[in-house]
């Protein structure tokens, strides 16, 4: 996601969710993760030191909420462009080494961990060099640019033994924890469709981000920034607007897609391919310098419910996730969730029964009404009403997600997003831009690990 006019934690708290709050008769606000509720103080033994390999927005971003985290110190930055070189250092407070050559961060005895938050299509070799190095690696979601780089990724993890956790932080929050603790009661009845959401309507959230007036060959290693893609001159727009390209990114499935199938996996508990995905869209505004849609729709196929994303950079909504059972509605709104359930109550028929004559109509009346009696007086209930939760304002869900990381380099337990996880949502991605841009049904293969028409 992105923090275009507002601060990401500011954009959270804001828009639909002030909306839901004010009709709602009664708000639970929901209780942080350990990191914020009960500080604990972190032996020497037991620090973190860890790199940022990328300090555009995202890669501060992320930096500063490893910063934020008990226990951990950055040692180095790395970046391709020498003005990011310079905002890593301000933005972790402390002169620190630098480099454009991210092997000399492996190389250091000193790092722990390294942040990776560059170009999609460099994802894989730094997972690949950074675990063979024998580094924990937090990598920027979608975690891979193909389906085959996802598999040599998950390779890597297991082989080196590494933590490798994937950017998605909807995977920590406690709001899509609560969510998830009502899907899995039961509450919901049984699932059978989702739809998700986010919309922009800006020229940053379309990545048509302004080039520094600095960048040039001289401040750019162009060079290393190709890396595997295909060879070209100099272009700073390809630089500074990758995403825009399908030779470094995944355009808005990889982008926002990948959000929204995270809270999604981790509401309902699922963590698999989908068996189908049908896209449709277009590029309308956006047209210049990219070969990208500026609109995505998909219709995804998993075993247990159907999922419809949608990402329109053409009009601005509220982002929204809901899932929808035959006993309530769930829905996150920025950081609020609703639970709405439905009334299942049994009601007489109350349509087509006026097409039959009245004698019939008044018997089925009678009968209905003798099959279920009113309860006696006292024992009626009622349905509940909506339920409604709230992450505290100070809540910021990237902290949460780093510190779990950062919990997971220290004992070594499993990433709760790790490259297994992150896989299976990047290959959704995947599927999501096959079918665009092959105009057809794509459809995955387990058996050869492909996607296919």
């Amino acid at each position: 996601m992105r923090n275009s006019k507002l601060t990401r934690r500011d954009f959270m708290r804001v828009g639909g969710g002030a909306a839901a709050l004010g009709a709602a008769s009664k708000v639970t606000f929901l209780t942080p993760s350990f990191l914020a509720a009960a500080p604990r103080a972190v032996p020497p033994s037991d620090r973190v030191r860890f790199a940022s390999i990328g300090t555009g927005v995202r890669g501060c971003e992320i930096m500063r909420a490893a910063l934020a985290c008990l226990g951990t110190e950055i040692v180095a930055v790395c970046d391709l462009y020498d003005g990011r070189l310079t905002g890593g250092q301000e933005n972790a407070g402390k002169q620190l080494p630098t480099t454009k050559d991210y092997r000399a961060i492996l190389d250091r005895k000193d790092v722990d961990a390294v942040l990776v938050a560059v170009p999609d299509h460099w994802h894989r070799k730094l997972v690949e060099d950074g675990c063979a190095a024998g580094k924990d690696v937090y990598c920027e979601k979608p975690m891979s640019h193909t389906v085959e780089d996802g598999f040599a990724m998950v390779e890597a993890m297991q082989k080196n033994n590494r933590i490798v956790q994937v950017g998605s932080q909807a995977r920590s929050s406690i709001v899509y924890a609560k969510a998830h603790e009502i899907y899995a009661s039961g509450a919901m009845g049984i699932v059978t469709a989702v739809e998700a959401w986010i919309d922009r309507n800006d020229a940053s959230g379309a990545w048509v981000y302004p080039i520094p007036p600095d960048a040039n060959e001289k401040t750019v290693d162009w060079e290393r920034f190709l890396g595997s893609a295909p060879k070209r001159p100099f272009d700073a727009k390809r630089f500074f607007r990758w995403r825009c390209f399908r030779d470094y990114g995944e355009g808005l499935p990889g982008d926002l897609f990948v959000h929204l199938l995270t809270g999604i996996f981790t509401i309902t508990g699922i963590n698999r391919t989908p068996l189908r995905a049908a896209t449709m869209g277009g590029l309308f505004r956006w047209t210049e310098d990219r070969d990208v849609a500026d609109l995505v729709w998909t219709l995804y196929e998993y075993p247990e419910f159907r999922v419809a994303l949608r990402c329109n950079l053409n009009n601005e909504s509220p982002g929204v996730t809901k899932v929808m059972g035959t006993k309530g509605t769930l829905e996150i709104k920025n950081d609020v969730m609703t639970f709405t359930p439905q009334d299942t109550r049994p009601r007489p028929e109350s349509y087509s029964i006026y097409g039959w004559p009245e004698k019939l109509r008044n018997e089925y009346f009678r009968e209905w009404r003798a099959q279920h009696p009113q309860p006696e007086p006292g024992k009626f209930s009622v349905d509940a009403e909506s339920q409604v939760f709230k992450a505290p304002d100070d809540y910021d869900y990237v902290v949460d997600h780093m510190n779990n990381f950062m919990e997971s380099v220290r004992t070594r337990q499993p990433s709760v997003e790790d490259a297994v996880f992150g896989n299976h949502t990047a290959i959704a991605c995947h599927m999501a831009n096959y079918s665009y841009f092959q105009k057809s049904m794509a459809t995955w293969d387990e058996a050869a690990k492909k996607i296919k028409s």
